[in-house]
């Protein structure tokens, strides 16, 4: 166990050393991580609290980021978003990366008409840009955090799928696969127990790269009234009640959470890229 731990952490280490950025962008998701689990202790108010004496009050001693239109506290509500920042984030991402990576491998497993008609499939959702599919899934399911996060999870996909599929392809010819056809093992054995652990390095990759979009996917559509419902703390939802009646008044209102949106994208993109750099052999630093 020591020893396990000893190599994870040399392995960090390595990491921080050769992808500072990456590293930078590691350490933001934790602590964004962090203040999600910990948000009980962190958030210095109630996210749901309301106080009409405290309307629009600017940033100070008792509220550091100022208050909103309801007299919450602002701050408060940022921490607490990150809670469904993340859940509708990691929810998404993984859904959609495995469920993508699955038929991926599958697709190229199979081959012939069944990846010709899978593929074109996947080329119809992916000729839809990434909020119109979500909007759409939306429109037909309707809102709420359920569906939102099945919303997002459509479009990723048929990303992850030709990504993994392309992977796939140069797996099939490989002898340990003909072997399994020899030994008499199923469809089903050879696709999750020989072919998708061979392809994590691009599932991997795939799924950091969609958190980040992700929570920018879900900020945009609370922003558009068609994601989670008030009063639950979301940093879309946030920005969608600092309207155009407040920019001048309590801009603070749209500033923080929109910092908040910006920076957890970004430090996600950054791990994301770097994470790619160093799963990819001919990335790597020697």
């Amino acid at each position: 166990m020591v020893s396990r731990l000893q190599r994870w952490w040399n392995i960090s280490l390595q990491f921080a050393r050769q992808r500072s950025l990456g590293a930078a962008g590691a350490i933001i998701v934790l602590l964004m991580i962090f203040a999600a689990l910990l948000a009980d202790l962190i958030a210095p108010f109630d996210p749901l609290e309301t106080d009409y004496a405290a309307m629009l009050q600017g940033p100070g001693s008792g509220h550091w980021f100022g208050t909103d239109s309801f007299g919450r506290d602002v701050l408060s509500r940022i921490v607490y978003g990150s809670r469904t920042a993340l859940w509708v984030g990691f929810s998404s991402s993984f859904l959609g990366a495995t469920v993508g990576a699955v038929i991926g491998v599958a697709s190229a497993y199979f081959g012939g008409r069944t990846d010709l008609i899978v593929q074109r499939f996947m080329d119809l959702l992916l000729s839809f840009p990434l909020i119109v599919l979500a909007l759409v899934v939306v429109a037909v399911l309707g809102t709420g955090t359920v569906n939102v996060i099945l919303a997002i999870t459509v479009p990723m996909i048929p990303r992850c799928a030709l990504v993994v599929r392309s992977s796939a392809l140069a797996l099939r010819q490989m002898p340990f696969v003909d072997a399994a056809r020899a030994l008499g093992f199923g469809h089903r054995r050879i696709i999750f127990r020989h072919m998708l652990p061979n392809v994590m390095a691009p599932y991997l990759i795939m799924l950091t790269a969609f958190l980040g979009q992700a929570i920018l996917l879900e900020a945009s559509l609370s922003f558009l009234g068609l994601g989670v419902a008030e009063p639950t703390a979301a940093w879309g939802l946030m920005l969608r009640g600092a309207a155009v009646e407040f920019a001048e008044r309590a801009p603070w209102m749209a500033i923080f959470p929109g910092l908040a949106i910006s920076l957890s994208v970004f430090a996600f993109n950054l791990f994301g890229d770097s994470l790619r750099d160093a799963l990819d052999p001919k990335l790597r630093v020697a």
